[in-house]
């Protein structure tokens, strides 16, 4: 059974940055393709950002494009989002997903294993 454990989230101001990690256990960590999604209060969750299993292929959500980056670093087994030029339009609860399979997906119903999420503010 595969663990995910989400950190980093926090309240900030508009125009900062933050970096969220996503801890993995309990499968080998290539053989998941990963993803970052998010969820507004009253809103419904949404894709965010993705990163096939050997990191060579990423994709994002055209809100975030050219200010968020997503990585992946095998040896430790965590997923990385670093969010830049925030804005209070990205605050949500952040949540780490992982899927079975090396090939990215954008929608929630594909991931197999959720994090609990970390919640992000942002303030104006």
């Amino acid at each position: 059974q595969v663990q995910l454990v989400e950190s980093g989230g926090g309240l900030v101001q508009a125009g900062d940055a933050l970096r969220l990690a996503c801890a993995a256990s309990g499968q080998t960590f290539n053989t998941l393709a990963m993803g970052w999604f998010r969820q507004a209060p009253g809103s419904e969750r949404e894709f965010v950002a993705a990163i096939s299993g050997s990191g060579g292929g990423i994709t994002y959500t055209d809100s975030v494009k050219g200010r968020f980056t997503i990585s992946r670093d095998g040896r430790k087994a965590t997923m990385y989002l670093q969010m830049n030029s925030l804005n209070p339009e990205d605050t949500a609860v952040y949540f780490c997903a992982a899927r079975n399979g090396f090939i990215l997906h954008t929608q929630p119903g594909k991931y197999d294993y959720w994090g609990r999420g970390t919640q992000v503010t942002v303030s104006s």
